[in-house]
């Protein structure tokens, strides 16, 4: 099951909204092939993973890090396939929640004889598709929220200089992140301040003949201050979508339909309405936003309470200043009560920074 959560991974930034998913073919204790589900409307792991033998021997068990589905979607029913070729034993590390499979799959299988085995594995395959789990279950995505600053707090000098605070290797977890994401989201003053290209600028290994899927590029911006030249429209870039208020002006939301989707919310407390934001993105399938500032989006992120996991990487180095920008904005909290903790968090040192991560 180790080796098939691992192999899961080959899917990562491709797959979505569907999850990752591992499968290994084993007989007498001796792995004799492993797949994945490496693209969306690809083969699933399974089918993958059976491609790679000509005979199925008696005996042989298959290993998967979801439960088998047992609906027709982009491709058909790996529950059918699985008895097509005579498997008498299916480990899976979990049940898929998801309401087209919800069990099926392995009652199906059952139902023909198969012994099946639930359960190896599970928190570790939970985590590996916690997105796709939030997703299923809250009709949201699942929210990161990255962030980097320095030893006292602040994201840019008083001439909002930011670049570089983070190191080399911090830039290359950020990349990794990225890939991991169906999305990334931004305000409004961070396009204005460093003309972002909010792009995976790593390689993103793909099977021949399918293309890689750069992230969807979306911004807060209110007011639609947006310049129509900014980077984020780069042909190269894909799709970008802004979300504004009902106040903004017609004439801009015009000009700039030509270069993004627009679509307006509601104002919640100053702020653009994240619930409605989270919900228009988790009804066309965006699984996992990544969050990266600046300090107005990020302090409204985590007060409305839509934060699931965090990444702040920490420069060793002082910047200072009260006119340096700090790392999270508005108005702050009250009472210490108020505020947002992190849970099973970590600190690790990633080249010459450290990292903080945690859930929420």
């Amino acid at each position: 099951m180790h080796l098939a959560l691992t192999e899961a991974l080959k899917g990562e930034g491709s797959v979505h909204p569907n999850p990752l998913v591992g499968a290994v073919l084993v007989r007498n204790g001796r792995v004799l092939a492993k797949g994945a589900h490496e693209w969306f409307g690809g083969p699933h792991a399974e089918i993958n993973a059976f491609k790679k033998l000509k005979k199925i021997l008696p005996g042989t068990k298959l290993y998967v890090t979801l439960e088998p589905c047992s609906h027709f979607g982009k491709t058909p029913p790996c529950a059918e396939f699985i008895l097509k070729k005579q498997i008498k034993e299916v480990i899976a590390a979990m049940k898929d929640p998801n309401p087209l499979v919800a069990g099926r799959g392995l009652a199906n299988l059952k139902k023909e004889g198969v012994k099946v085995k639930v359960g190896i594995l599970e928190d570790e395959a939970r985590n590996l598709n916690r997105h796709y789990l939030h997703w299923v279950s809250k009709k949201m995505p699942y929210v990161t929220l990255k962030m980097a600053q320095s030893l006292d707090g602040k994201i840019a000098t008083k001439n909002g200089e930011s670049r570089w605070i983070s190191g080399e290797a911090s830039r290359l977890k950020t990349q990794q992140l990225r890939k991991t994401a169906d999305a990334i989201l931004v305000g409004v003053n961070t396009v204005l301040k460093d003309d972002p290209q909010l792009s995976v600028r790593i390689p993103m290994e793909k099977p021949q003949g399918v293309s890689a899927r750069q992230p969807v590029k979306i911004v807060l911006d209110a007011h639609l201050k947006t310049p129509v030249k900014s980077k984020i429209f780069s042909k190269k870039s894909g799709k970008v979508i802004i979300f504004t208020s009902k106040s903004s002006s017609i004439p801009r939301r015009s000009a700039l339909s030509a270069h993004a989707e627009i679509i307006v919310v509601a104002d919640k407390k100053g702020y653009l309405d994240w619930r409605q934001i989270l919900g228009h993105l988790g009804r066309r399938g965006i699984t996992h936003v990544l969050v990266e500032g600046g300090s107005e989006t990020a302090a409204s992120a985590l007060i409305s309470g839509i934060v699931n996991e965090v990444y702040f990487f920490i420069a060793p180095f002082f910047i200072g200043g009260k006119k340096a920008l700090g790392a999270l904005g508005g108005e702050g909290i009250s009472h210490l009560s108020q505020a947002p903790r992190l849970k099973k968090w970590s600190m690790a040192k990633i080249g010459e920074d450290f990292l903080v991560h945690g859930y929420c």
